[in-house]
Protein backbone atom coordinates (compact mmCIF):
# COMPACT_ATOMS: atom_id res chain seq x y z
CA UNK A 1 0.00 0.00 0.00
CA UNK A 2 2.83 2.37 0.93
CA UNK A 3 4.65 1.46 -2.32
CA UNK A 4 1.56 2.41 -4.49
CA UNK A 5 1.12 5.71 -2.63
CA UNK A 6 4.72 6.63 -3.30
CA UNK A 7 4.29 5.87 -7.00
CA UNK A 8 1.11 8.04 -7.14
CA UNK A 9 2.90 10.96 -5.52
CA UNK A 10 5.79 10.60 -7.97
CA UNK A 11 3.36 10.62 -10.96
CA UNK A 12 1.59 13.71 -9.62
CA UNK A 13 4.94 15.46 -9.13
CA UNK A 14 5.91 14.77 -12.76
CA UNK A 15 2.59 16.18 -14.07
CA UNK A 16 2.98 19.38 -12.07
CA UNK A 17 6.65 19.83 -12.78
CA UNK A 18 6.41 19.18 -16.53
CA UNK A 19 2.94 20.35 -17.66
CA UNK A 20 1.85 19.29 -21.13
CA UNK A 21 -0.73 21.45 -22.98
CA UNK A 22 -3.95 19.53 -23.51
CA UNK A 23 -6.23 20.19 -26.46
CA UNK A 24 -9.29 22.32 -25.61
CA UNK A 25 -11.08 22.83 -28.94
CA UNK A 26 -14.26 24.37 -27.46
CA UNK A 27 -14.11 27.41 -25.21
CA UNK A 28 -16.59 30.11 -24.21
CA UNK A 29 -15.82 33.79 -24.50
CA UNK A 30 -18.26 36.60 -23.61
CA UNK A 31 -19.59 38.19 -26.78
CA UNK A 32 -18.30 35.34 -28.94
CA UNK A 33 -20.08 32.34 -27.44
CA UNK A 34 -18.78 28.78 -27.75
CA UNK A 35 -16.04 28.71 -30.35
CA UNK A 36 -13.58 26.19 -31.72
CA UNK A 37 -9.94 26.97 -30.93
CA UNK A 38 -7.45 24.93 -32.99
CA UNK A 39 -4.60 23.25 -31.16
CA UNK A 40 -1.34 25.14 -31.49
CA UNK A 41 -2.41 28.69 -30.69
CA UNK A 42 -3.83 29.66 -34.10
CA UNK A 43 -6.74 31.31 -32.28
CA UNK A 44 -4.48 34.16 -31.21
CA UNK A 45 -3.78 35.10 -34.82
CA UNK A 46 -7.19 36.69 -35.42
CA UNK A 47 -7.54 38.36 -32.00
CA UNK A 48 -6.15 41.85 -32.38
CA UNK A 49 -5.38 44.54 -29.85
CA UNK A 50 -6.86 47.44 -31.83
CA UNK A 51 -10.44 47.88 -33.03
CA UNK A 52 -9.30 48.90 -36.52
CA UNK A 53 -7.21 45.76 -36.95
CA UNK A 54 -9.98 43.55 -35.55
CA UNK A 55 -12.52 44.99 -37.99
CA UNK A 56 -10.09 44.38 -40.83
CA UNK A 57 -9.97 40.70 -39.83
CA UNK A 58 -13.79 40.60 -39.90
CA UNK A 59 -13.98 42.24 -43.32
CA UNK A 60 -11.35 40.03 -44.90
CA UNK A 61 -12.91 36.88 -43.44
CA UNK A 62 -16.35 37.91 -44.74
CA UNK A 63 -14.99 38.61 -48.22
CA UNK A 64 -13.24 35.24 -48.19
CA UNK A 65 -16.43 33.43 -47.21
CA UNK A 66 -15.17 32.49 -43.73
CA UNK A 67 -18.38 33.56 -42.03
CA UNK A 68 -17.60 31.90 -38.70
CA UNK A 69 -14.39 33.89 -38.26
CA UNK A 70 -16.05 37.05 -39.58
CA UNK A 71 -18.78 36.71 -36.94
CA UNK A 72 -16.31 36.22 -34.10
CA UNK A 73 -14.12 39.12 -35.17
CA UNK A 74 -17.09 41.47 -35.65
CA UNK A 75 -18.56 40.56 -32.26
CA UNK A 76 -15.20 41.18 -30.61
CA UNK A 77 -15.14 44.71 -32.03
CA UNK A 78 -18.65 45.37 -30.70
CA UNK A 79 -17.99 43.95 -27.23
CA UNK A 80 -14.44 45.19 -26.63
CA UNK A 81 -14.67 48.56 -28.37
CA UNK A 82 -18.43 49.42 -28.33
CA UNK A 83 -17.82 53.18 -28.54
CA UNK A 84 -15.18 53.10 -31.23
CA UNK A 85 -15.65 54.40 -34.74
CA UNK A 86 -15.42 50.80 -35.96
CA UNK A 87 -18.34 49.40 -33.95
CA UNK A 88 -21.06 50.51 -36.46
CA UNK A 89 -19.37 48.68 -39.32
CA UNK A 90 -18.91 45.59 -37.16
CA UNK A 91 -22.60 45.68 -36.23
CA UNK A 92 -23.45 45.97 -39.92
CA UNK A 93 -21.44 42.81 -40.60
CA UNK A 94 -23.44 40.93 -37.97
CA UNK A 95 -26.42 41.47 -40.28
CA UNK A 96 -24.64 40.63 -43.51
CA UNK A 97 -23.35 37.33 -42.15
CA UNK A 98 -26.71 35.68 -41.30
CA UNK A 99 -28.19 37.11 -44.49
CA UNK A 100 -25.49 35.27 -46.44
CA UNK A 101 -26.37 32.14 -44.46
CA UNK A 102 -30.06 32.48 -45.34
CA UNK A 103 -31.06 33.25 -41.74
CA UNK A 104 -33.33 36.08 -42.76
CA UNK A 105 -35.07 36.96 -39.51
CA UNK A 106 -31.79 37.00 -37.60
CA UNK A 107 -30.29 39.27 -40.25
CA UNK A 108 -33.30 41.60 -40.07
CA UNK A 109 -32.92 41.94 -36.29
CA UNK A 110 -29.20 42.64 -36.60
CA UNK A 111 -29.87 45.36 -39.17
CA UNK A 112 -32.52 46.83 -36.87
CA UNK A 113 -29.93 47.11 -34.09
CA UNK A 114 -27.60 48.94 -36.48
CA UNK A 115 -30.23 51.54 -37.34
CA UNK A 116 -31.40 51.97 -33.75
CA UNK A 117 -27.88 52.36 -32.34
CA UNK A 118 -26.32 54.22 -35.26
CA UNK A 119 -29.11 56.19 -37.04
CA UNK A 120 -26.48 58.11 -39.03
CA UNK A 121 -24.78 55.00 -40.37
CA UNK A 122 -23.31 55.58 -43.81
CA UNK A 123 -25.16 52.52 -45.14
CA UNK A 124 -28.51 53.69 -43.74
CA UNK A 125 -30.48 53.47 -46.99
CA UNK A 126 -28.78 50.25 -48.06
CA UNK A 127 -29.63 48.59 -44.73
CA UNK A 128 -33.26 49.66 -44.99
CA UNK A 129 -33.32 48.27 -48.51
CA UNK A 130 -31.98 44.94 -47.26
CA UNK A 131 -34.60 44.88 -44.52
CA UNK A 132 -37.32 45.66 -47.06
CA UNK A 133 -36.12 42.81 -49.28
CA UNK A 134 -36.18 40.39 -46.34
CA UNK A 135 -39.66 41.48 -45.24
CA UNK A 136 -40.88 41.14 -48.83
CA UNK A 137 -39.67 37.53 -48.86
CA UNK A 138 -41.96 36.84 -45.91
CA UNK A 139 -44.79 38.74 -47.61
CA UNK A 140 -44.39 36.37 -50.56
CA UNK A 141 -44.86 33.37 -48.27
CA UNK A 142 -41.42 32.55 -46.82
CA UNK A 143 -41.63 30.58 -43.58
CA UNK A 144 -40.55 31.92 -40.22
CA UNK A 145 -38.37 29.65 -38.06
CA UNK A 146 -38.40 29.05 -34.34
CA UNK A 147 -34.95 29.79 -32.84
CA UNK A 148 -33.78 30.26 -36.40
CA UNK A 149 -34.07 26.57 -37.28
CA UNK A 150 -37.54 25.00 -36.83
CA UNK A 151 -39.98 26.03 -39.64
CA UNK A 152 -43.24 27.43 -38.25
CA UNK A 153 -44.88 28.65 -41.46
CA UNK A 154 -45.89 32.09 -42.77
CA UNK A 155 -47.26 34.68 -40.35
CA UNK A 156 -49.43 37.71 -41.09
CA UNK A 157 -48.69 39.40 -37.77
CA UNK A 158 -44.93 38.89 -37.86
CA UNK A 159 -44.69 40.00 -41.49
CA UNK A 160 -46.67 43.17 -40.74
CA UNK A 161 -44.40 43.79 -37.75
CA UNK A 162 -41.27 43.64 -39.92
CA UNK A 163 -42.59 46.38 -42.19
CA UNK A 164 -43.67 48.41 -39.16
CA UNK A 165 -40.12 48.23 -37.79
CA UNK A 166 -38.77 49.57 -41.08
CA UNK A 167 -41.15 52.53 -40.84
CA UNK A 168 -40.21 53.11 -37.19
CA UNK A 169 -36.52 53.68 -37.97
CA UNK A 170 -37.00 55.25 -41.41
CA UNK A 171 -40.43 56.90 -41.73
CA UNK A 172 -39.23 59.15 -44.55
CA UNK A 173 -36.90 56.72 -46.28
CA UNK A 174 -37.34 55.60 -49.87
CA UNK A 175 -38.85 52.26 -48.78
CA UNK A 176 -41.16 53.59 -46.04
CA UNK A 177 -44.24 54.38 -48.22
CA UNK A 178 -44.34 50.91 -49.79
CA UNK A 179 -43.62 49.40 -46.38
CA UNK A 180 -46.73 51.10 -45.00
CA UNK A 181 -48.79 49.69 -47.86
CA UNK A 182 -47.27 46.28 -47.24
CA UNK A 183 -48.39 46.35 -43.62
CA UNK A 184 -51.91 46.28 -45.02
CA UNK A 185 -51.01 43.70 -47.65
CA UNK A 186 -49.63 41.39 -44.97
CA UNK A 187 -52.97 41.25 -43.17
CA UNK A 188 -54.99 40.17 -46.20
CA UNK A 189 -52.53 38.63 -48.68
CA UNK A 190 -53.62 35.15 -49.86
CA UNK A 191 -49.95 34.11 -49.81
CA UNK A 192 -49.94 34.17 -46.00
CA UNK A 193 -52.85 31.91 -45.14
CA UNK A 194 -55.12 29.19 -46.47
CA UNK A 195 -58.06 30.09 -44.21
CA UNK A 196 -60.54 32.88 -45.12
CA UNK A 197 -59.37 36.32 -44.10
CA UNK A 198 -60.85 37.25 -40.74
CA UNK A 199 -62.92 40.37 -40.08
CA UNK A 200 -60.25 41.87 -37.82
CA UNK A 201 -57.65 41.38 -40.56
CA UNK A 202 -59.66 43.57 -42.94
CA UNK A 203 -59.91 46.21 -40.22
CA UNK A 204 -56.13 46.19 -39.69
CA UNK A 205 -55.57 46.37 -43.44
CA UNK A 206 -57.93 49.33 -43.77
CA UNK A 207 -56.05 51.13 -40.99
CA UNK A 208 -52.69 50.50 -42.68
CA UNK A 209 -53.82 51.56 -46.16
CA UNK A 210 -55.55 54.67 -44.81
CA UNK A 211 -52.39 55.59 -42.92
CA UNK A 212 -50.35 55.27 -46.12
CA UNK A 213 -52.75 57.57 -47.98
CA UNK A 214 -52.56 60.10 -45.15
CA UNK A 215 -48.84 59.95 -44.28
CA UNK A 216 -47.65 60.11 -47.87
CA UNK A 217 -50.35 62.26 -49.42
CA UNK A 218 -47.62 64.39 -51.02
CA UNK A 219 -46.68 61.31 -53.08
CA UNK A 220 -49.58 61.00 -55.48
CA UNK A 221 -48.96 57.40 -56.51
CA UNK A 222 -48.74 56.13 -52.91
CA UNK A 223 -51.72 58.20 -51.76
CA UNK A 224 -53.86 56.93 -54.64
CA UNK A 225 -52.80 53.34 -53.99
CA UNK A 226 -53.56 53.70 -50.29
CA UNK A 227 -57.04 55.07 -50.94
CA UNK A 228 -57.86 52.46 -53.58
CA UNK A 229 -56.64 49.61 -51.37
CA UNK A 230 -58.70 51.00 -48.47
CA UNK A 231 -61.82 50.87 -50.62
CA UNK A 232 -60.90 47.42 -51.88
CA UNK A 233 -60.46 46.11 -48.32
CA UNK A 234 -63.86 47.52 -47.38
CA UNK A 235 -65.33 45.96 -50.54
CA UNK A 236 -63.94 42.49 -49.81
CA UNK A 237 -65.08 42.74 -46.22
CA UNK A 238 -68.60 43.73 -47.36
CA UNK A 239 -68.69 40.83 -49.81
CA UNK A 240 -67.62 38.26 -47.22
CA UNK A 241 -70.04 35.77 -45.68
CA UNK A 242 -71.29 38.06 -42.90
CA UNK A 243 -72.40 40.94 -45.12
CA UNK A 244 -72.26 44.32 -43.39
CA UNK A 245 -74.31 47.19 -44.86
CA UNK A 246 -72.26 49.87 -43.06
CA UNK A 247 -68.98 48.50 -44.47
CA UNK A 248 -70.48 48.57 -47.97
CA UNK A 249 -71.33 52.24 -47.44
CA UNK A 250 -67.72 52.93 -46.40
CA UNK A 251 -66.44 51.15 -49.50
CA UNK A 252 -68.70 53.21 -51.77
CA UNK A 253 -67.69 56.45 -50.05
CA UNK A 254 -63.98 55.62 -50.33
CA UNK A 255 -64.18 54.65 -54.00
CA UNK A 256 -66.23 57.79 -54.72
CA UNK A 257 -63.48 59.92 -53.12
CA UNK A 258 -60.86 58.02 -55.11
CA UNK A 259 -62.65 58.75 -58.40
CA UNK A 260 -63.06 62.41 -57.48
CA UNK A 261 -59.44 62.95 -56.34
CA UNK A 262 -57.73 60.80 -58.96
CA UNK A 263 -59.96 60.87 -62.07
CA UNK A 264 -57.09 59.91 -64.40
CA UNK A 265 -55.96 56.87 -62.44
CA UNK A 266 -56.13 53.65 -64.52
CA UNK A 267 -58.26 51.92 -61.84
CA UNK A 268 -61.11 54.43 -61.87
CA UNK A 269 -63.16 52.06 -64.02
CA UNK A 270 -62.49 49.22 -61.58
CA UNK A 271 -63.50 51.41 -58.66
CA UNK A 272 -66.74 52.33 -60.43
CA UNK A 273 -67.43 48.66 -61.15
CA UNK A 274 -67.09 47.82 -57.45
CA UNK A 275 -69.37 50.73 -56.52
CA UNK A 276 -72.00 49.46 -58.95
CA UNK A 277 -71.62 45.94 -57.60
CA UNK A 278 -72.09 47.09 -54.02
CA UNK A 279 -75.06 49.26 -54.87
CA UNK A 280 -76.65 46.37 -56.71
CA UNK A 281 -76.14 44.16 -53.67
CA UNK A 282 -77.59 46.83 -51.41
CA UNK A 283 -80.56 47.19 -53.75
CA UNK A 284 -81.10 43.43 -53.72
CA UNK A 285 -81.06 43.40 -49.93
CA UNK A 286 -83.59 46.21 -49.69
CA UNK A 287 -85.77 44.53 -52.34
CA UNK A 288 -85.86 41.28 -50.36
CA UNK A 289 -86.87 43.16 -47.21
CA UNK A 290 -89.60 44.97 -49.15
CA UNK A 291 -90.92 41.66 -50.47
CA UNK A 292 -91.02 40.31 -46.92
CA UNK A 293 -93.09 43.28 -45.72
CA UNK A 294 -95.39 42.97 -48.72
CA UNK A 295 -95.89 39.26 -48.09
CA UNK A 296 -96.84 40.04 -44.46
CA UNK A 297 -99.37 42.61 -45.68
CA UNK A 298 -97.42 45.66 -44.47
CA UNK A 299 -97.77 47.88 -47.53
CA UNK A 300 -96.22 50.98 -45.93
CA UNK A 301 -93.12 49.03 -44.82
CA UNK A 302 -92.85 47.53 -48.29
CA UNK A 303 -93.10 50.95 -49.94
CA UNK A 304 -90.35 52.31 -47.71
CA UNK A 305 -87.92 49.57 -48.74
CA UNK A 306 -88.94 49.60 -52.42
CA UNK A 307 -88.08 53.30 -52.43
CA UNK A 308 -84.81 52.41 -50.69
CA UNK A 309 -84.05 50.18 -53.68
CA UNK A 310 -84.48 53.17 -55.99
CA UNK A 311 -82.20 55.23 -53.80
CA UNK A 312 -79.52 52.55 -53.81
CA UNK A 313 -79.58 51.63 -57.50
CA UNK A 314 -82.54 52.80 -59.56
CA UNK A 315 -81.07 51.66 -62.88
CA UNK A 316 -80.56 48.05 -61.87
CA UNK A 317 -82.90 45.11 -62.42
CA UNK A 318 -84.05 45.52 -58.83
CA UNK A 319 -84.76 49.20 -59.45
CA UNK A 320 -87.07 48.34 -62.33
CA UNK A 321 -88.89 45.70 -60.30
CA UNK A 322 -89.17 48.06 -57.33
CA UNK A 323 -90.84 50.74 -59.47
CA UNK A 324 -93.37 48.19 -60.68
CA UNK A 325 -94.21 47.14 -57.12
CA UNK A 326 -94.43 50.77 -55.95
CA UNK A 327 -96.95 51.54 -58.72
CA UNK A 328 -98.96 48.43 -57.86
CA UNK A 329 -98.99 49.10 -54.10
CA UNK A 330 -99.80 52.79 -54.59
CA UNK A 331 -102.77 51.94 -56.83
CA UNK A 332 -103.94 49.34 -54.32
CA UNK A 333 -103.73 51.87 -51.50
CA UNK A 334 -105.81 54.37 -53.47
CA UNK A 335 -108.50 51.80 -54.10
CA UNK A 336 -108.65 50.18 -50.69
CA UNK A 337 -107.11 52.74 -48.37
CA UNK A 338 -104.09 52.15 -46.11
Amino acid sequence: MIRWSARGLLFLFILLAFPVPSPAPLIYRPGEGWIYVPVGGEDAEWRKMRAEDQLLVAREAFDAGNLSLARRAARRVINVWPLSDYAPEAQYLTGRIPEEEGKLERAFKAYQRVLERYPKHENYEEILGRQFAIATRYLEGAWFRLWGYIPTGPSRARTAELFEQIIAVGPYSSVAPQSQLNVGNAWISPELGVLPVQKENYEKAVKAFSRAADMYRDQREIAAEGMFRTGEAYYNRARSADYDQSVADKAIATFSDFITLYPREPRVAEAQRMIDDLRSEQARGSFEIARFYEFRGNRMGALIYYNEVLRKDRNSEYGQRARERIDALTAQTRRNGP
